[in-house]
């Protein structure tokens, strides 16, 4: 039976060890193979991408399927289709629904009416599929997680919901540091917390970074946010990877940070450009860990 992923939680914790492990299997071995195979699926997708599209076009590609890409300027979504009729419509032609999208809501209306597994290539609410291939490229440095602390600094936005649920997963510890009022989800930490996750939740940098492993951020404004872009800079001042704050964290920490970047506001040139950084490892990671994820989905 195909599965849906609509966040990490979809995915059970008794299969996440061997889904990764199988995604860095399918890198060293460039896997190619049929488990698409006279299957198509659609890519819909309401928001740009450079990593997110490619990646999952050549992942269809190299597990034998097809994928057709739809954006709303593209296809009906653009004409206020209701997404249930694009739902019921494209069950009947493709094989799945791989979606990025701005609302979770949708994502969970099109997982209603569809007959097909939908996958979320991201949404405002979370990320999946970056924090897998994370969650990969973190366990090709070290593999047992139960010894690491992984730091996030930044915004709480849908990385950090998926980090959060990373944790619920996987016995790492989570320092996660943001400024005061833009906070993750309360009541995802808290489910997060009661569910056995060790994360601490604090407004300082400094603190989250100083027994992190490998130290984590992303842009702070996304895609729509762009009109907050001055009041953000404001509020996140003293939240940047920078040499400064990597001063305050074990030697060997690695850094992380899922793209775009905007070198000089989250994270400094010097940073992203150093040995330090992992960044276009998880940039390359994503095609892997998403055909290990397909072939999940499809088994």
């Amino acid at each position: 039976m195909p599965h849906n992923v609509l966040t990490l939680l979809d995915i059970p914790a008794s299969d996440l060890p061997a889904l990764i492990d199988r995604g860095r299997e399918m890198k060293v071995e460039r896997t190619v193979s049929r488990v698409l195979e006279n299957k198509t699926l659609a890519m819909v997708f309401e928001k740009s991408s450079t990593r997110t599209r490619v990646s999952f076009e050549v992942a269809v590609n190299e597990l034998g399927g097809k994928a057709v890409f739809m954006t709303p300027s593209e296809s009906q979504l653009g004409r206020s289709e209701p997404l249930r009729d694009t739902a019921r419509c494209l069950s009947q032609y493709t094989h799945g629904m791989i979606v990025r999208t701005f609302a979770q809501a949708n994502l969970n209306e099109l997982t209603q009416h569809a007959d097909i597994p939908v996958v979320n290539a991201l949404s405002d609410s979370f990320h999946p599929c970056q924090v897998l291939s994370d969650l990969l490229t973190v366990s090709e440095y070290t593999p047992d997680f139960s010894s690491l602390t992984i730091a996030w600094v930044g915004d709480g936005n849908n990385m950090a919901h998926s980090w959060i649920n990373a944790a619920r997963l996987l016995p790492f510890r989570l320092r996660m540091a943001v400024p005061k009022g833009f906070g993750p989800d309360q009541g995802l930490v808290q489910q997060a917390v009661e569910d056995g996750a060790d994360i601490v939740l604090s407004h300082d940098p400094e603190d989250a970074v100083r027994d992190a492993d490998y130290i984590n951020t992303d842009a702070w404004f996304s895609m729509g946010q762009e009109e907050e872009e001055r009041e953000r800079a404001l509020a996140f001042e003293g939240f940047q990877i920078n040499a400064r704050l990597l001063e305050k964290a074990p030697v060997e920490a690695k850094v992380l940070h899922c793209l775009p970047a905007h070198r000089g506001q989250e994270i400094s040139e010097e940073v992203l450009e150093s040995e330090r950084s992992l960044v276009w490892e998880q940039a390359g990671n994503r095609l892997h860990m998403q055909k290990a994820l397909l072939e999940w989905v499809y088994a």
